[in-house]
């Protein structure tokens, strides 16, 4: 520990330092003037002058940023992003990595774009969730931007994106928790209270669904704002259904009319969705994305569920799916060989009675712990 004297005199060596590296700057001396910086700030940091220390890297930070080497660039940032992330100083290691996200991405750069950013969210969100929530959410909105125009991070970034409509629409963690109760009311067989839960939940997603094109407009990737909308539209009507099913399992005709709106809102979504997805996959030839050939299976299976639970045949849905997709076909394929569309094959020529058992083997994603208690119910009717 530095005695007072000591100290002063310390301060007063750094900010000598400090002003002969701002000498140096306007001389256009930007390496050298980054060197008397790290001296100035080593001094700072001996000392525990953190604050000082924010302001001295955010400096640096600017002189590097005016680099025409861009290499050199990133190469310097990474350095001193290094020394501030074993010092675990978050905040300042965000305002670092912020810039080198930049620079990156001005490079072409994606992963390393992505990487920086994401990473820059991660602390400002440790830091300080509350404060840094919306600043957190719009650099992972950026992260996911960046990387789905790499062919290997395309996934990453489209998780990223929905991750951060979530966070900026605050409920990341509470339609986590809300599931969770909602998990716990159906094993208990309280299925109006599991009900009521995954409603709540549809109307977090629906809230996210009406703010996602505002969030998405400045969106490079235009494919983004259409997967991004089927996603969350899936969500509102998957959650709606599920809200259905478990009014369904009452056995009390007094939700008829409930079960009804829920149900036939969930067709329009799910059509929607559906819809999407296929102007979506229609332009690849091959190579299709397993995830999205699921997701759109999955939500013809929960469409053909629906309307046979409202004993009404809107539309005879494995059709729906196919339509207009015949000239592609490898698309039409992949489809065929989804387990999902199997089951839908299946209602359709036996009835959902007899396709339950078939549901009961099928991998049913986050609902797959519940769904055992929902068909048993349904099948006891």
């Amino acid at each position: 520990m530095y005695k007072n004297e000591e100290k002063e005199e310390k301060e007063v060596e750094a900010i000598k330092i400090i002003d002969y590296a701002e000498t140096l700057a306007d001389k256009g001396k930007g390496e050298e003037a980054i060197k008397e910086y790290e001296k100035a700030a080593q001094i700072f940091l001996d000392l525990g002058s953190y604050i000082k220390l924010d302001e001295l890297y955010i400096r640096i930070t600017h002189i590097i940023s005016q680099f025409r080497n861009n290499i050199q660039a990133t190469y310097r940032l990474k350095s001193i992003i290094r020394k501030t992330e074993e010092l675990t100083l978050y905040e300042i290691s965000a305002k670092l990595l912020i810039q080198l996200g930049n620079i990156s991405f001005r490079m072409r750069d994606w992963e390393t774009a992505g990487e920086s950013w994401k990473k820059a969210s991660d602390y400002l969100l440790k830091s300080d969730p509350e404060e840094f929530r919306n600043l957190g959410s719009i650099l992972l909105l950026e992260a996911g931007q960046a990387f789905e125009r790499s062919p290997l991070t395309k996934d990453t970034g489209k998780q990223l994106i929905l991750q951060a409509v979530m966070i900026l629409n605050e409920f990341d963690d509470l339609y986590k928790q809300e599931e969770k109760k909602a998990h716990t009311l159906l094993i208990n067989k309280e299925f109006e209270a599991a009900a009521n839960k995954f409603y709540t939940i549809s109307t977090y997603f629906k809230k996210s669904l009406d703010n996602l094109e505002d969030l998405l407009k400045d969106a490079e990737d235009k494919d983004t704002v259409l997967n991004a909308k089927a996603r969350f539209i899936h969500f509102v009507a998957e959650y709606q259904t599920f809200s259905a099913l478990c009014l369904n399992a009452t056995k009390n005709i007094e939700f008829n009319d409930r079960i009804e709106i829920l149900g036939l809102d969930s067709i329009n979504l799910f059509k929607q969705s559906i819809s999407l997805l296929k102007d979506y996959l229609f332009h690849i030839q091959k190579d299709f994305d397993r995830e999205i050939i699921l997701r759109v299976t999955f939500d013809t299976m929960l469409l053909s569920i629906i309307q046979r639970m409202l004993n009404i045949e809107e539309l005879k849905c494995s059709e729906y799916l196919l339509e207009e997709l015949e000239s592609n076909k490898p698309l039409v394929k992949a489809l065929k060989k989804s387990p999902y569309l199997k089951i839908v094959d299946k209602i359709e020529r036996v009835g959902l009675n007899d396709a339950l058992s078939d549901l009961l083997s099928i991998n049913l994603g986050h609902f797959e712990k519940i769904k055992n208690i929902l068909i048993t119910n349904y099948q006891e009717k």
